[in-house]
């Protein structure tokens, strides 16, 4: 069963943050950068929030606010699901369903240890298909 440890050695453990006071304007810079859609919002070491494209979306302008005059912090969501390196990818895909939300931050002992995206999820579940798929073929054609 493939576990979310794996798709962090995979895709590399390397998680871009912001602080709370970081303007949006600057947080999409270091997005568009670094070509990821989250960055975990950061204060000293305590994660705060999480900043996505569709906080952006979906806060700036429909809500009549520029983004290089406001703040990460308040358009942020401050309310964080977080997986383990431990469980499975099945489990983060219900919790990432039920909850609505693209990235999820890991936490091994209490530390950041990385982050993974439905795009991560996906991929990975994809590959573990396929290895199942080549062991089927090669079990019912003896080879």
């Amino acid at each position: 069963m493939l576990r979310i440890r794996d798709v962090l050695k995979a895709k590399g453990d390397k998680v871009w943050s912001v602080n709370r006071k970081s303007t949006v304007y600057g947080a999409l810079e270091i997005m568009a950068e670094k070509n990821v859609g989250a960055l975990v919002v950061m204060d000293r070491d305590e994660l705060v929030g999480i900043f996505s494209e569709r906080d952006y979306a979906r806060k700036v302008v429909l809500q009549g606010k520029h983004s290089k005059d406001t703040l990460v912090e308040e358009l942020m969501t401050p309310d964080v699901y977080s997986v383990t390196p431990g469980e499975t990818v099945e489990e983060c895909m219900a919790v990432m369903t039920a909850a609505h939300c693209r990235h999820m931050p890991v936490f091994e002992e209490g530390k950041l240890a990385g982050i993974v995206s439905i795009g991560d999820i996906v991929e990975a579940t994809i590959k573990e298909h396929k290895v199942k798929i080549r062991d089927l073929e090669k079990y019912i054609t003896g080879s």
